[in-house]
């Protein structure tokens, strides 16, 4: 659905304004006489056609009476060498037979021919009779392909036949057809108070803005001309640069956005736009129509389904696109309202401010992150936004996901949004205790009560700023916190020890406190629900019918404010939902030191001297940390990229051409022994990543509009560097690209390495870098 999604957006202007997206209309409309011989009455009759269009032409700017046109001609006399001639109306563009507002002047063959264009089938022309495009002549091979035009059955390139337009035989749907057959059919039905179409978020893509903007009476391009204009639309851009796209900021739609239904034929898409929520809704209502899937901009869609998911009637509104800008696809399942009528446009409106943010500041969601909205969303003033979070035990059962990775973003209110910023876990496990749902509800329930009040008494105003948010307390990805009968064991994966470091470097001397993430070994959680009159207290929520034997909790703090004179070794005990060890000073200081050099400490608390039931504090390194990158697969062969470290890239690498945008988004690392953060990550290999990044855009630079009809907008470029051996692999959808585009690929990747002597002596590596092709919306 995608690829074929995105295929189609390049021409949605063309098919609603009527202009070409070709840089020209007019530009694809090469004179057919160059091609093939004509008749000299051709000729005659085509210095005709252009002194009565420019007659008409001055007539209508004077304000004077149109006369009709006598033509002397005898129409037996002449055989029209193209039955699909164009009539459209225009100075000096093209020979074109005018079919209508004139009696029978060209006699009534090409009256016919061009009356029943597009409401009768036509006789389609064999491949095998079609060497050459029939419009422009270029030859066809393995990457200029053949496609026949639905309205007059001809064969063309697809340069000369990339346009839709809705055709009464195919039952009112749309079709391919070429360019001479759309003007015909356009100008057939084109009124004078026709209004344009925008996307959802007023913008429109780079082809079509130009189209909008332009006049429809365009000068002739010849293929030289045509070659340089392709060539100066490449450029570069890097981290920093203006991106036109990105000075205007997207604004909430008025009316629903249009909506992508499938013509029938594969691969060919059509925009409705004018349809009511009513019918819409019951389609929905019904179950028999598929997911809605709603365009947003070019490269942005929404598919919106109503589902019932455990017993509740939900809108399940899922982002496609949020991929191509490094963010994971965004899911929302929101309880239906009684006797709702009205679709929940604003969640629309937040998905284009979500891939606007991502876009221009480079700002993600991830697992516990949020997004905030203004006043109003969703028809009450104490929504605050969503809680984003990635789906573990809960079912998944009959609703409509996108590729991995992607989140779940659950509704919170305003009084919330503190406990979202400061301590989301929190938030989550309460949200989980509220719906019964381990760990926490994947479906949001507008106008709800809030879970938590004013921030008094807790201990997290000790550990956190919650009024300007200064400091906060720190989590390191990955550590847990296992509760078990008189013991405790806290597990830091070996290769967090950075990211423990800074936390231990900007923590008090006598408090060490670390919040802990999402333990998904254990069967239960400690939680913290707020009473009505402020106060915090502890509870627990676990997986139904499973005995709890493991409980996470949610932090931990090491005070050092045990005296030696206390009589105990040290004390622990459970405080709101995390875990609280008081030692002494000296004991702190030794823990800090394990830390540090990353080795195992154990705390033993009880009284002097030691008793039979003693409790124990166990900080253990781990070899393995829990798993991430789940579902993700290689689009060169389906392997998997599970537990393999990846970083984005965030528009360090971009290249246009011919109204297309190729990205670099990421790069991922499959050697497991290869960290960004290890010594193989030197500035010589980060120069040669993206070294290869650039040649590998501009080796397929010029076949983004192939590329992309053929559904691979998803490409990944697999590097292997092992002393002299180098190995590049590219792919799409699970296989690799032709034999054509591998050896352009292999030759300018190859040459990136030999150039640079520095490279030669790099340490082996295996690179995979992600690529993705959109529209340019610049």
């Amino acid at each position: 659905m995608r690829q074929a999604v995105t295929a189609s957006l390049s021409v949605w202007g063309e098919r609603r304004f009527g202009y070409s997206t070709l840089k020209d209309s007019s530009e694809s409309l090469l004179d057919e006489r160059k091609l093939r011989p004509g008749l000299k009455e051709d000729s005659v009759i085509e210095e005709k056609e252009r002194a009565e269009n420019e007659q008409e032409q001055l007539e209508a700017v004077l304000g004077l009476p149109s006369s009709p046109v006598e033509d002397t001609h005898q129409t037996d006399s002449m055989e029209p060498s193209d039955p699909t001639l164009d009539c459209k109306k225009g100075g000096g563009m093209e020979a074109s037979l005018v079919c209508g507002g004139r009696k029978g002047s060209l006699g009534a063959l090409p009256m016919q021919r061009c009356s029943s264009l597009g409401t009768t089938a036509p006789q389609w022309v064999p491949d095998s009779q079609a060497p050459a495009c029939m419009k422009c002549g270029s030859k066809f091979s393995f990457t200029k392909r053949r496609h026949h035009c639905r309205a007059c059955g001809k064969v063309f390139c697809v340069v000369c036949c990339d346009l839709r337009y809705k055709l009464t035989h195919l039952g009112g749907k749309e079709g391919r057809v070429c360019v001479t057959c759309h003007s015909t059919l356009m100008n057939r039905t084109l009124r004078k108070d026709q209004k344009k179409v925008w996307f959802a978020d007023n913008l429109l893509p780079q082809s079509e803005s130009r189209s909008a903007n332009s006049s429809p009476l365009h000068r002739s391009v010849s293929h030289t001309e045509r070659a340089e204009l392709a060539q100066a639309e490449v450029s570069e851009l890097r981290a920093g640069d203006e991106v036109s796209s990105n000075s205007t900021k997207p604004t909430p739609p008025k009316d629903l956005p249009p909506i992508l239904t499938s013509t029938g034929v594969k691969g060919d898409y059509t925009l409705e736009e004018k349809r009511t929520e009513s019918s819409l809704l019951e389609e929905l209502e019904r179950g028999l129509a598929a997911p809605l899937v709603f365009v947003l901009n070019a490269n942005l869609l929404a598919v919106v389904k109503i589902v019932s998911y455990v017993n509740r009637r939900c809108w399940c509104v899922m982002s496609k696109g949020m991929h191509a800008v490094g963010q994971p696809e965004v899911v929302i399942l929101l309880q239906c309202l009684p006797e709702e009528k009205r679709f929940p446009t604003d969640i629309f409106n937040h998905f284009i401010q979500i891939y606007w943010d991502a876009q221009t500041a480079g700002k993600l969601l991830n697992h516990l992150s949020h997004s905030l909205v203004s006043r109003g969303f969703l028809g009450n003033n104490e929504h605050a936004g969503f809680l984003y979070v990635r789906p573990t035990f809960q079912s998944l059962e009959g609703l409509p996901l996108p590729a991995p990775p992607f989140l779940f973003g659950v509704l919170m209110l305003r009084a919330e949004a503190p406990w979202a910023k400061a301590f989301p876990l929190r938030l989550m496990l309460r949200l989980g205790a509220e719906y019964r749902f381990y760990p926490c509800p994947l479906f949001s329930v507008r106008f709800r009560e809030p879970l938590f009040g004013p921030v008094n008494n807790s201990i997290m105003r000790l550990l956190v700023d919650f009024r300007f948010y200064r400091y906060t307390l720190p989590t390191v990805p990955g550590l847990v916190v296992d509760l078990e009968a008189r013991s405790t064991c806290i597990r830091i994966p070996k290769t967090r020890h950075p990211e423990l470091l800074k936390a231990l470097n900007k923590s008090n001397e006598r408090v060490l406190a670390l919040g802990a993430c999402f333990n998904e070994q254990a069967d239960s959680h400690l939680i913290c629900v707020q009473t009505a009159d402020g106060q915090y207290q502890t509870q627990a929520i676990s997986i139904h019918s499973q005995p709890r034997r493991v409980t996470g909790s949610c932090f931990f703090v090491f005070s050092g404010a045990l005296k030696p004179s206390s009589g105990y070794l040290a004390k622990s005990s459970i405080v709101e939902d995390g875990l609280m060890v008081q030692v002494t000073m000296e004991a702190l200081a030794d823990l800090r030191r394990s830390l540090r050099d990353m080795k195992d400490f154990t705390v033993t608390c009880g009284k002097l001297p030691p008793a039979e039931r003693q409790e124990y504090v166990h900080i253990q390194w781990q070899d393995e940390e829990p798993r991430f990158n789940k579902g993700i697969i290689s689009p060169i062969d389906g392997k998997s990229m599970e537990s393999l470290t990846n970083i984005k890239t965030h528009q360090r690498l971009e290249y246009r051409a011919n109204g297309k945008l190729i990205r670099w988004t990421e790069v991922f690392f499959l050697l497991k022994d290869q960290h960004p953060n290890g010594v193989n990550n030197h500035s010589s290999q980060n120069r040669l990543t993206e070294r290869l990044a650039r040649a590998f855009c501009l080796a397929l630079c010029q076949s983004l509009c192939l590329l992309k009809e053929d559904g691979m907008t998803k490409l990944a470029l697999r590097v292997t560097l092992d002393g002299q051996k180098m190995e590049f692999l590219a792919g799409s959808n699970g296989q690799r690209l032709p034999a054509p585009y591998q050896e352009c690929l292999n030759q300018s990747l190859t040459s990136v390495v030999q150039s640079n002597s520095q490279y030669q002596g790099l340490a082996a590596c295996q690179l995979e870098l992600i690529f993705y092709i959109l529209e340019d919306t610049s």
